[in-house]
């Protein structure tokens, strides 16, 4: 697989290609601002199974938004939790990971 197609694949859906978030932190091919994006997409996902499961769903036994966010702040120590969308399910918009990511 292409590194454009394992990018184009992971994010649509990141649990296709990695099986946890620190997968995503020890991949060599990403760059850190493919990472990041990456783990945002995935916290959104997980976002969206945490309001579900809050409303009476089925309760998954996936990766957990507590397990994202750890790894999101491994790369971006300052995440500005205020910044997000008026949803429901929340989630982090671009702003709230700030401009400088710490180095990988």
């Amino acid at each position: 697989m292409t590194h454009e197609t394992k990018l184009a694949r992971a994010l649509l859906d990141p649990q296709d290609i990695f099986r946890t978030p620190d997968d995503v932190l020890s991949d060599r091919d990403l760059t850190v601002t493919q990472k990041i994006e990456v783990l945002r997409r995935w916290e959104y996902d997980a976002s969206e199974v945490s309001v579900a499961e809050e409303e009476g769903m089925a309760h998954t036994d996936g990766i957990t938004l507590y397990q994202v966010l750890q790894a999101l702040h491994q790369l971006v120590p300052d995440i500005d939790s205020d910044r997000s969308p008026p949803t429901k399910q929340g989630g982090l918009d671009r702003g709230a990971l700030g401009s400088h990511p710490k180095k990988a």
